[in-house]
């Protein structure tokens, strides 16, 4: 696995890849899921249980894969001892694909001498690359799932690594450790908590993944400054994390029932929605950028209609597939997809800017990404 990392170029770092070299990734997945090859009958995702009893070969063949093992689903914790087949299901625990790890250590800029402290623990793999490159008693890993972080401790004791574990919600960090050099966050946010700025010492940098009900994603390199404001860059790279429990989006009722109050009659849209729903990086990016403008939208497609809900305010707007384009219909105190197309025309004006040509500062209670030819956009206060 170490030799493929680095014969693809995923691992560039030799101090890294001797981390990976050295742990023991099946240690940490004793049972995980593998999506079939092919949906069941409802559309559902068919998930196969993995573990060395069942199928020796693939287990091990799976662990030193560079993929993402999902590990628990809707917050549940699978009977290993006798694991079944799951049809669809939300994942909400996993072993991230080791290449995500280490590109996560490396761009946090993590080197010998820091004390680190990472949020979500998950099967704590990442955390033993950590410890291995670091040594143990630098590294500081919490998880809000205590029967996770107890199946972690025992694969981290088991391989040597004593790094301090705690059951902590990273929205709050941890106090008793702090401050720490770098904060890495395995998981994603809303926005950026207070909490992780003050914890960190100035000159220290934070490593976020930023999403949001519109599940657009971006990550940020924070560097905190003495007077506690902190300041980065977006890095480039589509990356995705399940997000904070706390931060998971509201259920928001039947679409038909917001449709309903909306107007019977619409206008011609100025964009459709694949300019955010794309499978392609700058859709991907776009999304993040529509979403800071509408935070609290959600969208969802019902027989070829997108429909955007915002279950905080009370607003609504639907897209219909016309002829030549789509027509858009609104109602509420926020117009929602007239914000996107706000967004959509000032990211054009300005030629289309990548990720990293954005910077997000936090100062207080405000959160602004910037960019030189765009207005200021804000992310949710938490």
């Amino acid at each position: 696995m170490a030799r493929g990392l680095a014969r693809d170029g995923a691992v560039v770092d030799p101090r890294w890849l001797a981390a990976a070299d050295d742990v023991p990734r099946h240690r940490f997945v004793p049972g995980f899921y593998l999506a079939a090859d092919e949906t069941d009958e409802n559309g559902l995702v068919v998930w196969e249980p993995v573990t060395a009893e069942l199928d020796h070969g693939r287990w091990l063949a799976a662990a030193y894969s560079d993929a993402t093992l999902v590990t628990q689903f809707d917050d549940r914790e699978p009977d290993w001892s006798a694991p079944e087949v799951r049809h669809g299901g939300a994942p909400t625990s996993s072993s991230t694909l080791p290449s995500l790890v280490l590109r996560m250590w490396a761009d946090a800029e993590v080197s010998e001498g820091h004390t680190v402290l990472e949020i979500g623990t998950g099967s704590g793999y990442s955390t033993a690359l950590a410890c291995e490159r670091l040594g143990s008693a630098d590294v500081t890993s919490i998880d809000v799932d205590p029967h996770r972080l107890a199946v972690a401790a025992d694969a981290l004791y088991g391989c040597g690594y004593t790094p301090t574990l705690a059951v902590a919600d990273g929205l709050y960090g941890y106090w008793p450790e702090a401050r720490f050099d770098r904060i890495v966050a395995a998981c994603s946010f809303r926005s950026v908590p207070d909490a992780l700025v003050a914890q960190t010492r100035p000159g220290g940098k934070i490593l976020l993944t930023l999403s949001g009900w519109l599940y657009g994603y971006a990550r940020v390199l924070l560097t905190v400054a003495e007077d506690g404001t902190a300041e980065g860059p977006l890095l480039p790279g589509t990356v995705s994390f399940m997000s904070v429990r706390a931060h998971a989006a509201p259920a928001f009722g039947n679409p038909a029932h917001w449709a309903a109050g909306l107007p019977e009659r619409g206008r011609p849209a100025r964009y459709g929605p694949e300019r955010i729903s794309a499978a392609d990086p700058e859709a991907f990016h776009l999304r993040f950028l529509a979403q800071c403008a509408v935070p609290d939208a959600q969208m969802t497609t019902v027989e070829g209609v997108v429909h955007l809900v915002d279950a905080v305010r009370g607003s609504a707007a639907s897209l219909t597939p016309r002829e030549g384009g789509w027509e858009v219909r609104e109602a509420g105190p926020v117009r929602l997809w007239e914000r996107v197309e706000e967004v959509v025309a000032a990211f054009d004006s300005a030629g289309r800017p990548g990720p990293e040509q954005f910077r997000l500062r936090v100062c207080g209670g405000e959160r602004r990404l910037a960019h030189p030819q765009m207005s200021g956009l804000e992310l949710p206060g938490l």
